[in-house]
């Protein structure tokens, strides 16, 4: 994690882990470090795929959300309608613009956004950007997801919802490329190498990290040359279920975040990886690492900070 000062604002930056659990840890870390009981207006910004709700969770333990991923509370989709009367049931309001605007129009929202907040209640929305230019109050606080989760507090001189939105739109795409090029490279260590998950995952930036506590004896060269040639056969990734993803014709593959996937291996740019382990003499670990995007980056500073 990183933090930045600039005019007034002040900005938070973490990797975007790719597991569920992941996401749910890193949600209740942000709540922690971030969030006010004071905040009554959050702003949650990032495109479908990237992992909102499960942030979220993990900020909000126990929050009811408008459209979870395994039903639709039709109440809570109507809850706009009910104005104050829904109000004074609950405490902590969670709206998905996007999916609201299907059954509601703009202006019902907005009536009811102000309503709950003039009652002191919090709400938190998705797809904040799409609300902001007609509801134009500042959130108190603005997450938004991408290949970074970005943390900030808007000062009288912005960031707009735009400018977080343009972020992680654009970057989230390399988050989905390195999270099935990493379940393909693990695929094979388990498959055709024979090592159990023994690993612990962690992040680098348009990348992958596993960590192990020995040294695998495995060729990676060969191993970059078998995932590749996977990647190059153009197979269709797809949703299985909430610990697998579907990968062409091979059996289901174990994934701890089925649905922040390309949809198709020929999305991904300029796969690699590092020729060695990378020794950690801190931990006294060897670490494996899979990159995307640039053919030539440098090994010491993957984690360049993003000026913004």
């Amino acid at each position: 994690m990183r933090s930045i000062i600039h005019a007034a604002a002040f900005y938070s930056v973490y990797f975007a882990p790719r597991g569920r659990e992941r996401l749910l840890f890193l949600g209740e870390e942000i709540s922690q470090r971030h969030l006010s009981f004071e905040d009554k207006l959050i702003g949650i910004i990032g495109d479908a795929g990237s992992g909102k709700s499960s942030l979220i969770k993990g900020m909000f333990p126990g929050l009811e959300l408008l459209n979870d991923d395994d039903r639709l509370d039709s109440h809570k989709v109507m809850q706009v309608r009910d104005q104050i009367d829904g109000i004074n049931e609950a405490t902590t309001f969670h709206l998905d613009i996007r999916f609201q605007m299907a059954f509601t129009q703009m202006h019902e929202i907005i009536t009811f956004v102000k309503n709950s907040l003039d009652h002191d209640r919090r709400v938190i929305i998705e797809h904040f950007d799409m609300i902001y230019p007609f509801l134009k109050l500042r959130a108190d606080i603005m997450i938004g997801i991408g290949e970074e989760i970005i943390v900030t507090r808007p000062g009288i001189f912005g960031p707009l919802p735009k400018d977080i939105s343009d972020i992680v739109h654009s970057s989230l795409k390399y988050r989905k490329m390195v999270h099935t090029a990493e379940d393909i490279t693990t695929m094979l260590l388990e498959r055709e190498y024979k090592i159990n998950h023994t690993w612990r995952n962690s992040d680098v930036r348009r990348g992958f990290v596993l960590v192990f506590d020995e040294k695998p004896q495995i060729d990676l060269g060969e191993l970059e040359k078998k995932t590749s040639e996977i990647i190059d056969s153009h197979i269709d990734v797809s949703y299985f279920d909430e610990d697998h993803i579907r990968l062409g014709e091979f059996e289901p593959v174990k994934c701890n975040g089925p649905r922040i996937h390309v949809h198709n291996t020929n999305e991904i740019e300029n796969f690699h990886l590092l020729k060695d382990f990378t020794y950690d003499r801190l931990n006294n670990t060897w670490s494996l690492v899979g990159l995307v995007g640039l053919d030539h980056q440098d090994i010491d500073d993957l984690n360049k900070p993003r000026i913004f």
